[in-house]
């Protein structure tokens, strides 16, 4: 927890009220002197994430304007990370909330497994991204039994980098769930049939024409890599939308692996996410960072 690294580190808290006005506006008070200091300020996700990044930003700013020397964001898990990507027609938004954290003054941001690594590019000040692989690891070699019999896998093959990673470490083989469960409106609906799908003479240029589209279709899911008889240890940076991970373990069950654990960095599980785990094939989940409302979870 935050107010343990004070004692931990030999120093006293910092004094700062921090409260919301009845119409919800976040008001801070730096409640004594940070001019000349090296401040850092400790901020993990909430439930309500967009008062979380409110009150870091006016406390930053609040700094900024008390002359402190330097100030370092400490964020364990950095909010709307998994919007760093354009999708359809919307925007980056994890640029916009970098933007914003060094406009209110920021000097240095220290945070733990980025959803994506170049996320650090969107900052203009140094960023420490640090790593839990670790952690994870130590845990799998001391507290799995026997995990000499399992297979570590990829969820998708967006996570295969980092499962071959983990089973490298640990010397163990490697498995990747492929495909989706098939949906005849998930087409429709996400636009893959776009631009028309039929051949019109070119505008540009009398000899070319718009080549012919073929729809974007995943196939059925299947797993690529043996997993009969072993232990499947499914690994993330994120555990929020646990659907994905239900379905992952169910298809490893059927698959032959008699015990799925799941490890990620962020135990974000907001909503019914504890619950869903709790009814699914799942027989276990470790994370490292807090989730919302939860101890780390176990399951």
């Amino acid at each position: 927890p935050p107010h343990s690294l004070p004692r931990r580190l030999g120093v006293e808290i910092g004094k700062v009220q921090v409260y919301q006005e009845d119409n919800r506006e976040t008001r801070v008070q730096i409640q004594e002197s940070v001019r000349g200091k090296d401040v850092f300020v400790i901020q993990t996700v909430s439930k309500d994430v967009n008062t979380t990044i409110m009150e870091m930003l006016i406390t930053v700013y609040a700094c900024r304007t008390s002359c402190a020397r330097s100030i370092t964001g400490v964020l364990p898990y950095f909010p709307y990370s998994k919007q760093c990507k354009m999708r359809k027609r919307g925007s980056i938004v994890t640029k916009l909330i970098a933007s914003m954290m060094c406009k209110a003054g920021l000097t240095h941001l220290i945070t733990m497994d980025l959803h994506q690594k170049e996320i650090q590019g969107f900052f203009t000040i140094p960023v420490d991204n640090l790593r839990a692989s670790p952690f994870l690891l130590q845990y799998i070699q001391e507290e799995i039994p026997d995990y000499r019999n399992a297979v570590i896998v990829a969820k998708s093959p967006a996570s295969a980098k980092r499962a071959q990673s983990f089973a490298e470490r640990l010397r163990l083989g490697i498995a990747v769930i492929h495909g989706e469960a098939q949906d005849a409106e998930s087409d429709m609906v996400d636009g893959r049939h776009s631009p028309p799908t039929i051949k019109t003479s070119g505008a540009i240029h009398p000899s070319m024409e718009i080549p012919l589209l073929i729809p974007k279709e995943k196939p059925p899911i299947t797993v690529v890599g043996d997993v009969g008889g072993r232990i499947a240890i499914i690994v993330d940076d994120i555990i929020d939308d646990v659907g994905s991970f239900v379905a992952a373990a169910e298809t490893l069950k059927e698959r032959g692996a008699y015990k799925v654990f799941v490890m990620a960095t962020h135990g974000i599980l907001s909503s019914d996410a504890p619950r869903f785990i709790e009814e699914s094939a799942i027989d276990e989940v470790r994370a490292i960072t807090r989730g919302i409302g939860i101890e780390p979870a176990t399951s």
